[in-house]
């Protein structure tokens, strides 16, 4: 069932109301029951892997924290048997292909369907119980509890990847509040607007931009510089608008139920450095990578050799978190080199700056580091959206050597899948993004946070214009069909 689908805004009211209308003790369950139902509408069978992985680390969670002070043996094998048996299904589902093409093994691929969203509850899941065996969280009695914050419908498929001490602690207070509480007037506006500008960034740009993406990476191999630069681009600019509308949705339809989820994304093309880039983008995974495997690792405590490589493997294994390919290392890869690079030369660019009194408070300074981390990261993901390695560096080469100029001359450019209109309307949309995305960088404030901030009458015409905008210019309708969104396939 996507956000984007007529199946979705039948759902979403429907299950919403009647939680408001259950008393207290039925709404757990109740979200659980919708939740399984929402994740069923992909695949009905998949449902079984979510709970099994769910009893899985239920059990894990509970033996570890019964026999802390009794067995080690115990708590020991529980821990590693939960890591493995949940790595061990994530690996046969979404990575035993790409091993047996690497390897060369003699075996014939296995013919599987890759389970929605299996990479996101998996390390949802698996954090839990790293913090339980840390002794930083308790572990869940209640298995209905338990299962939802596995399973909470909102953010299941593609995120925030949620920690224990944030979702598991307000199902166990936010769904016994009172009706009053709930129905909470401002709040349940705040989730809708957010919401509603998630829809905006899915259906008015990334789905129309995705067009011309789509139109570009398909027929590389035929463009030079300008048309590949663009591709480049708008992939960038696509991928954020796709799992950041999903994200603002996730959080919107949590926040009217009365759950806070963290914020995924936080203007990252305002980065100003790769390091801060990944504080901006998909901040819940940069957070799970950062404490479960960057710190354990050893992270920055074990001088700066140790450092070094202790990034590039974080970033290696985030790039095969995201797809099991050759150009999802490949990205991962060169992440972890931007991020080492940067690492060394800090300081020496640090005293360059105090030697020449360079003012690093400035416009054209800020402006400068922004957009060199802007084009360091929308290079890499190049290798991101190309199927193959060798179609990545073939689109790089041709994008090099091939002039293409007048493709940003005439008519031309309205060749690349989107005509006239469309190509207008889609600069508009990123006008609107610009404008929301600067709103958060001067004063860190959420679409739903800031709108609540204005002037009731203005507010108003403002989301009314938005919703117009989404049903008259948002990219659905006759022979339009629903895009995926992109992290669905992670």
């Amino acid at each position: 069932m996507l956000f984007n689908s007529t199946s979705f805004l039948l759902f979403f009211p429907i299950v919403t109301i009647i939680y408001f209308l259950l008393p207290s003790k039925g709404r757990t369950l109740w979200l659980l029951a919708a939740s399984y139902y929402f994740y069923m509408s992909w695949n009905v069978k998949y449902a079984v892997l979510i709970l099994t992985s769910t009893v899985i680390t239920y059990v894990s969670g509970i033996l570890i924290e019964r026999f802390r002070d009794k067995s080690l043996v115990i708590v020991r094998s529980s821990f590693v048997l939960c890591l493995l048996s949940n790595l061990s299904i994530l690996f046969v589902f979404k990575y035993l292909n790409f091993a047996i093409s690497t390897l060369h093994l003699s075996l014939k691929p296995l013919s599987l369907l890759l389970p929605v969203g299996i990479s996101f509850y998996t390390f949802q899941a698996l954090g839990y119980v790293i913090d339980v065996y840390r002794g930083t969280t308790t572990a869940e009695k209640n298995f209905v509890k338990y299962a939802l914050f596995v399973s909470f419908y909102p953010q299941l498929v593609a995120g925030p990847i949620e920690r224990s001490t944030n979702l598991l602690n307000q199902i166990s207070v936010v769904p016994d509040k009172t009706r009053r509480e709930l129905l909470n007037y401002q709040r349940i506006c705040e989730g809708l607007s957010l919401m509603l500008w998630g829809m905006f960034m899915k259906l008015a740009i990334a789905d129309r931009i995705g067009t011309l993406v789509d139109t570009i990476f398909d027929n590389y191999y035929r463009h030079g510089r300008c048309a590949l630069i663009i591709g480049a681009v708008g992939f960038g600019i696509q991928i954020y608008c796709d799992f950041g509308s999903y994200s603002a949705i996730a959080i919107g339809s949590a926040k009217v139920m009365g759950f806070s989820l963290m914020d995924n994304f936080k203007a990252p093309y305002f980065a100003t450095s790769i390091t801060d880039f990944w504080r901006r983008w998909h901040v819940s995974l940069s957070i799970w990578f950062r404490d479960y495997l960057y710190i354990p690792l050893g992270g920055n405590r074990k001088g700066t050799i140790r450092k070094m490589i202790n990034l590039l493997i974080t970033f290696l294994v985030s790039g095969l978190w995201h797809g099991a390919a050759w150009t999802f290392v490949l990205w991962g890869l060169l992440h972890g080199i931007y991020h080492v690079i940067e690492s060394l030369l800090k300081p020496v660019w640090r005293k360059i700056c105090s030697r020449f009194d360079v003012n690093t408070n400035n416009f054209g300074y800020r402006f400068s580091k922004i957009a060199i981390t802007f084009v360091l990261v929308d290079f890499a993901w190049i290798f991101f959206r190309t199927k193959t390695v060798g179609e990545a560096f073939y689109y790089i080469k041709r994008m090099v050597m091939i002039p293409d100029y007048w493709m940003v001359s005439g008519d031309a450019l309205y060749s690349l899948g989107l005509s006239s209109r469309q190509f207008h309307l889609l600069i508009l949309s990123l006008l609107l993004l610009l404008f929301v995305d600067l709103i958060y960088q001067k004063k860190k404030l959420r679409f739903d946070e800031w709108i609540f901030t204005q002037w009731t009458p203005f507010r108003v015409v403002f989301l009314a214009l938005l919703l117009m905008w989404v049903i008259v210019f948002g990219s659905y309708g006759p022979g339009f069909s629903s895009r995926q969104f992109i992290y669905f396939q992670f």
